[in-house]
């Protein structure tokens, strides 16, 4: 996956997720190889060399609210395709424990162990598969020839990898962050440096964000963030367990229970490729662009997502049954033009007229926002 991020350039997109992060509690002190810079640290980062590895990730919030677990969720989301929102409030609300396989780009298996139940995502080459083992559902996709990592996407769990954390992390990096280097750690029993991510901006609820990334490889093992004012770290997830050999080839295999319930999911056929430019030789690749040089500093412009970023569904756009999520129901406060979620790390702004926003943010600023 090409990380632009190397290059200190802004995400196209910062979802909300974003603004929750991962990190391993109690590290220890150790003392990894050279290189010893931030710069360093994050071009290892950036060519990572573990494509194959397998092991356990541990995730928890610690937000100020209370514990909703995933069979609690609304019907039209509680399945192991959970939408994005509802993906977001489990995250905020859940602890969770997984196992996770990697073998290159199109084989990777997120197993999530819920209580007496399992949920399981899957992609094969290009056959892409959910399991819900409450429900006895089953999703299937087969993605097009040729389709990239992000294309395992279609499969959505609260669950996401101190690696995926830390690109969403390092994409919302660049000159509205200052990057140092922490105290070295050991996280599931190996070296690691730690990058520390503290936002110049005043306008975000992140305080810091501490990515502990494997000494050898260059892997995330583990993120931290911290909310502004708080000594522990709002959210913590972390490998407990790492092997950095090859999975089994058994584990990306997938055959639907007996008596399940098999939906498949169409997906859409990329787009097709642009026209010629008059002139140019048939068949020819095209030249690259020059790559963008690194920032120097340069103020972001202000439509550049970053750690005050908004998010705005509109009204049509939020999910059936949201509103209706036991943790909107039970604990959105009223507020000037709407009711508000509010946690250390996130708020989420329901307006009257049914639009929903979410910020790493303060409370004010979603309701200016809903009021422009």
């Amino acid at each position: 996956m090409k990380r632009i991020w190397t290059r200190w350039l802004p995400a196209a997109a910062v979802p909300a997720v974003v603004a929750v992060g991962v990190l391993a509690a109690g590290a220890v002190a150790v003392s990894p190889p050279p290189p010893a810079t931030p710069e360093q640290v994050l071009a290892l980062v950036a060519s990572h060399a573990a494509r194959q590895f397998s092991g356990t990730v541990e995730e928890r919030a610690d937000l100020g609210l209370p514990s909703i677990p995933a069979q609690a969720l609304a019907p039209a989301t509680k399945s192991a395709t959970l939408g994005g929102e509802a993906t977001l409030l489990e995250l905020l609300t859940t602890a969770h424990a997984a196992r996770v396989y990697t073998d290159g780009p199109t084989k990777v298996r997120v197993q999530i162990m819920d209580q007496l139940a399992e949920r399981d995502a899957i992609r094969n080459g290009n056959d892409v598969w959910t399991f819900d083992s409450k429900t006895n559902e089953v999703t299937h996709a087969t993605l097009p020839a040729g389709a990239g990592p992000e294309a395992g996407a279609t499969a959505k769990t609260p669950v996401m990898t101190p690696d995926q954390l830390a690109q969403r992390f390092l994409a919302a990096a660049g000159p509205s962050t200052n990057v140092t280097l922490g105290q070295s750690a050991s996280v599931a029993g190996h070296s690691a440096y730690t990058l520390v991510l503290t936002p110049k901006t005043s306008g975000t609820l992140v305080g810091s964000v501490q990515i502990a990334v494997e000494a050898q490889t260059g892997l995330p093992l583990a993120v931290d963030v911290y909310a502004k004012g708080q000594q522990d770290p709002a959210f913590h997830a972390a490998f407990t367990k790492l092997d950095l050999g090859a999975p089994d080839a058994s584990v990306f295999a997938f055959t639907p229970p007996a008596g399940a319930t098999v939906k498949e999911h169409p997906v859409p056929a990329p787009a097709t490729t642009p026209k010629a430019t008059p002139g140019a030789t048939p068949g020819a690749t095209p030249k690259a662009s020059p790559a963008p040089k690194p920032s120097t500093g340069a103020k972001t412009p202000e439509s550049a997502p970053g750690w005050d970023t908004v998010v705005v569904v509109p009204a049509a756009k939020v999910p059936a049954g949201f509103l209706d999520q036991p943790l909107v129901k039970q604990l959105a406060t009223p507020v000037s033009g709407g009711r508000l979620l509010s946690s250390s790390l996130v708020n989420i702004l329901i307006t009257n007229d049914g639009r929903v926003l979410v910020g790493a943010v303060p409370a004010s600023t979603l309701e200016a926002k809903a009021a422009q």
